[in-house]
């Protein structure tokens, strides 16, 4: 299922993350119009850069939080979605966390 329209893609994204996640903050862009021309483009589906904080992320290592991010968006992750940089944090990361590059 590709997701045509790039607004529609992203209310679709954040909803599975919603939905799976209970996010108490969910902050998602997109940057694919920084990828244009690039291979992973050219088939439709975009770049995204995600920071998510939940409690459903308390006590896991940042592997397995990315694990149930992408268990969350399935197979959003194979039509739509050609690269997620993700930063997952449980509530108790929040200000600790290293200062992040956009």
């Amino acid at each position: 299922m590709v997701i045509p329209d790039p607004r529609h893609r992203i209310a679709t994204i954040e909803a599975r993350l919603r939905e799976a996640l209970a996010p108490q903050h969910i902050e998602l862009s997109d940057e694919s119009h920084k990828h244009r021309g690039h291979a992973g483009a050219a088939d439709g589906r975009g770049h995204y850069q995600l920071r998510i904080v939940s409690t459903v992320f308390s006590g896991l290592r940042p592997l397995a939080r990315h694990r149930r991010v992408y268990e969350a968006l399935g197979g959003l992750m194979a039509s739509d979605i050609h690269a997620l940089a993700i930063e997952a944090l449980a509530p108790e990361d929040v200000g600790t966390e290293s200062p992040r590059v956009l």
